[in-house]
């Protein structure tokens, strides 16, 4: 039996809000790391879509699923994540950061949480906390962050990471199953960096050169990576998934760390 005192840490490329309800080759990955993950005490989710001013954090017993997207079929919009907050958890996270941490309840459990957890737990039977991503915070102060929360994996919580390391909806091409050249060369620079833990070539992921700039022209959806990386202990195996790039300018990637 795998040790639930040592969570495994993960990061998530979400992509679009109808892997939710598709049935496709990046939704059975998540699914099957329901099999590989030891069943979590509780959930820590930083998630892309809640980018606001300064840190804040949820503390309520049963937030909302909230549908923070537009134009999508009505079957979506059903969906509800019906896990329990932890206001437990919410408040001993807000101590372990050292920074101003807000107690924020007007937002909910948002696409970037609920659309990948809906397939990796669907009796969304386990606990769960949103911590929020601050604009203005650097990303050296991201991975920070994530560095002051490494403790939770050994209380059984998993720390999750929803966003993408390639995003860039401006250039999105629905015509294309692959890539830009672009695109995945920034996705193959983070990928071989996370892999060979240089994380300061991925703190300062501009180093990738004119690559990052089209990846990432906003960095909510990089920034839950980050997160991930400083939550690790060192010496964790490294298992990366979904690894493509898809409709010109986004990329699923995925990480695990157990």
């Amino acid at each position: 039996m795998k040790n639930m005192n040592n969570m495994p840490v993960l990061f998530v490329g979400h992509g679009s809000p109808m892997n939710a309800i598709e049935d496709n080759k990046f939704v059975r990955e998540w699914e099957a790391l329901r099999d590989i993950i030891p069943k979590p005490k509780a959930i820590l989710s930083i998630s892309a879509h809640w980018y606001t001013r300064g840190t804040k954090i949820m503390d309520e017993e049963a937030p909302e699923t909230i549908y923070d997207m537009y134009g999508f079929p009505d079957e979506l919009y059903k969906i509800v994540y019906a896990a329990k907050g932890s206001p437990c958890l919410a408040h001993k996270t807000a101590q372990m950061i050292n920074r101003p941490v807000e107690i924020d309840n007007s937002w909910g459990y948002d696409h970037g949480t609920w659309s990948v957890l809906c397939r990796i737990y669907p009796k969304a039977d386990i606990p769960l906390v949103q911590l929020s991503i601050d604009r203005n915070a650097s990303m050296q102060e991201h991975y920070n962050i994530g560095k002051q929360l490494k403790e939770l994996k050994e209380e059984g919580v998993l720390v999750f990471g929803s966003g993408n390391v390639t995003h860039n909806l401006r250039r999105l091409d629905w015509h294309s199953k692959g890539g830009y050249d672009w695109a995945q060369d920034f996705d193959n620079y983070i990928i071989d960096n996370v892999k060979k833990g240089n994380f300061d070539n991925v703190i300062d992921y501009k180093r990738a050169g004119k690559s990052a700039d089209y990846a990432v022209p906003i960095p909510d959806h990089f920034a839950p990576l980050l997160y991930v990386l400083g939550a690790l202990k060192g010496g964790e195996k490294v298992t990366v998934f979904n690894d493509e790039c898809i409709l010109g300018s986004l990329s699923m990637t995925s990480f695990l760390f157990e």
